[in-house]
């Protein structure tokens, strides 16, 4: 088990709003809509605490627009095919361990604040793939 892992250390983005292609229904698939996702990676902040330096940490920012491009260049029916894309590229371009991520669509239910999925994946999914 790596320090990463073990540290229990986690850098966590969340509410990320990002306009999108998604929905199986006929008019979904016309309109862009907005996704909420929330990430959670595991890093260990010892190095950077020490350092003050982000190249001793994951850079967020690096992550964030790395997904905000991805999705923004989707178009998926399912959240769950979001979801999974978007945590097998994370774990591919940033060389996390692990990912645990949630795509969410604001309104999509009449009633609910938002639907949607919670995914955790690890690099054994990346290669299983």
């Amino acid at each position: 088990m790596s320090e990463t892992t073990m540290s229990g250390d986690r850098i966590f983005l969340r509410g990320l709003a990002v306009e999108c292609v998604i929905g199986f229904i006929e008019w979904e698939r016309r309109v862009k809509q907005t996704v909420v996702i929330d990430l959670e990676l595991p890093v260990d902040c010892r190095r950077a605490a020490l350092t003050d330096e982000v190249s001793d940490t994951l850079d967020y920012k690096k992550v964030a627009k790395r997904v905000i491009a991805f999705v923004e260049g989707t178009q998926f029916k399912l959240v769950e095919t979001l979801a999974q894309r978007i945590a097998m590229m994370v774990l591919e371009e940033f060389d996390v361990p692990w990912i645990r991520l949630s795509v969410s669509k604001p309104g999509a239910i009449r009633g609910s604040r938002d639907v949607g999925v919670t995914i955790e994946r690890t690099r054994a999914d990346l290669l299983a793939r």
